[in-house]
């Protein structure tokens, strides 16, 4: 069946399909020896697909891997960083990082907590989706001290980049007035570009420590009596409980 090659790829755990849109952009994909250009069909079935001249099959894919990750800061959210900046996949035992994984979703370098890694093309594709709204907790320390009045407008939306932003759940938690600064919980269901730093500055109260603690259900506290909470650079397998929460929260398209 002919299928375009970035879900080919994706399906394979050769990247997320992000990353092979990037990969035939940039012409290291070839079908039947062609190099292919972005929107190009192929039948795994029939035909020769080559990565980087290598020769890909879907016997070739590897295990599926779903990881949760504690983020320490200092780190970013790729796989490869031009500045030679550790990345995420440098937490990982190195047979690991030539597995296709990948992060799902970004927390930015100086935040921390919890993110995804896994080497589901499709299953990233879906959860980064903009139609897809996964809750995610934040525990932010602002500096200052919000009034009610600045909390409610957060919670109701803010105006950014000309699109109002989702409502949002937001409770302060704690007040420190020695160092003039605030604890908020912030859950959102949507994640723009370091969103919660842009809201809280154009709010007149930056974030001074950025911490997601949870995505859905899935938290860097123990999921279970045998397991111990992440401490920032580990990392545990998802649970099957916890999986089959995030392939609940997609719908699989049929068509690509």
């Amino acid at each position: 069946m002919q299928t375009r090659l970035q879900k080919i790829l994706s399906q394979w755990g050769i990247a997320s399909r992000r990353q092979a849109e990037t990969m035939i952009q940039q012409g290291r994909v070839r079908v039947n020896g062609q190099i292919v250009h972005l929107g190009q069909t192929a039948n795994p079935e029939v035909d020769r697909i080559e990565v980087d001249g290598r020769i890909v099959k879907p016997s070739d894919r590897p295990e599926l891997v779903y990881l949760l990750l504690y983020k320490p800061a200092g780190v970013v959210s790729t796989c490869s960083d031009p500045r030679g900046r550790p990345t995420v996949l440098d937490l990982l035992p190195l047979p690991m990082q030539n597995q296709g994984i990948h992060p799902v979703g970004r927390l930015d370098f100086h935040s921390t907590g919890a993110l995804l890694l896994t080497n589901d093309g499709e299953l990233t594709y879906q959860l980064t989706h903009p139609k897809h709204g996964i809750s995610k907790t934040y525990q932010v320390w602002v500096k200052g001290h919000p009034p009610a009045s600045v909390l409610a407008n957060w919670r109701a939306g803010v105006l950014l980049d000309g699109r109002q932003t989702l409502p949002a759940e937001v409770q302060m938690l704690k007040q420190d007035r020695k160092i003039n600064q605030t604890l908020l919980q912030v859950v959102l269901k949507e994640g723009r570009n370091r969103q919660i730093r842009r809201v809280a500055a154009l709010l007149g109260y930056p974030v001074v420590e950025l911490h997601r603690s949870e995505i859905g259900p899935i938290t860097l506290r123990s999921p279970t009596e045998n397991l111990s909470p992440l401490s920032p650079g580990d990392y545990r397998p998802l649970t099957s409980k916890e999986i089959d929460f995030l392939q609940s929260q997609i719908s699989w398209s049929k068509t690509d």
